[in-house]
Order: structure tokens, then C-alpha cells, then sequence
């Protein structure tokens, strides 16, 4: 058994981590209040994958999400304490080989200004209204949306 690779990466509301497996099978994603637990068979060889995350703050288990592309499986963990920065996805503050920083989404939201507050809580909403796994939006186009919530207002 191999854990998979993965990257996160911290939001006002939320945790995103997203699971870097390809053509993933038999996927099972368990949430409770510190903890996220992970394992699938990826790939043509149907490697086993297993990781479990002690995580740094608690979460909300029954408002997060996950969502299978063929690509990987991100997960949407809703935050106990919304606007609570989290320096680090693990509550341990010792580095894990297959963990890492998706410094492709990071943004330091505690500076931000109101206005540019206004996307992100537009994009939180939406992840709150996604039902249960089957009824996720195709996150496939994923890079469009947070390219446009980048952009400031003119």
C-alpha cells in the first residue's frame, strides 16, 4: 500500500486537498471532525492508495465534499471555525513526503479586501450547494473558475 500524492491548499471557509491519482477505482473518502481518510486503486496497475490525515483544526464532516475526476479526487472540507487560517493541513507539524502546498491556489485571504472577498464567498457558496457526490459539478474546467476569481473588479 502507497499513499497517494496529494496537495492543499487553505480558504476562508474551507480545506481543499486534492488527491493526485489517475484512473481511480473503488474510491472511499471518510471525513470526521479531525480527521480525513482516503484510499482508492489508481492506475492501470491498480496500486492501492491509502492515507489518513490527523488534520490541523476540526471540520464540519457532514458539509464536506469530494469529487472524482479521472485525473485525481478533490476534497472539500468545510472548516469548524470559518476565517481561521490554517498554517498547515496536519495537526503534527512534521513533513510528510507525499503532502504539499498547491501554491497554484494559495492566496493569503486574511489580506484581502472586501471587494475581492466577494468571489470567494461566491465560489464557497457554490460549493455549499453541491449535493452528495453524484450530484458534484464536473470540476474538469476547475482551472477556468479560480483563474476568473483571481481577476479584481473594474
Amino acid at each position: 500500500m502507497h499513499p497517494a500524492t496529494a496537495k492543499w491548499y487553505d480558504r476562508r471557509d474551507c480545506v481543499f486537498i486534492e488527491f493526485c491519482v489517475a484512473d481511480s477505482r473503488d474510491v472511499k473518502v471518510n471525513f470526521d471532525k479531525t480527521k480525513c481518510g482516503f484510499s482508492c486503486l489508481g492506475g492501470t496497475d491498480c496500486v492501492k492508495h491509502e492515507n489518513e490525515i490527523d488534520l490541523f483544526d476540526t471540520i464540519d464532516e457532514n458539509e464536506s465534499k469530494h469529487k472524482r475526476t479521472d485525473r485525481s479526487v478533490l476534497c472539500y472540507l468545510r472548516k469548524a471555525q470559518p476565517g481561521k487560517a490554517w498554517p498547515r493541513l496536519t495537526k503534527e507539524k512534521a513533513k510528510l513526503s507525499w503532502l504539499s502546498v498547491d501554491f497554484n491556489n494559495w492566496k493569503d485571504w486574511e489580506d484581502d479586501s472586501d471587494e475581492e472577498m466577494g468571489n470567494f464567498d461566491q465560489f464557497s457558496d457554490m460549493m455549499n450547494n453541491m449535493g452528495g457526490e453524484d450530484d458534484l459539478p464536473d470540476l474538469d474546467g476547475a482551472d477556468d473558475v479560480r483563474i476568473l476569481l483571481l481577476l479584481p473588479h473594474f
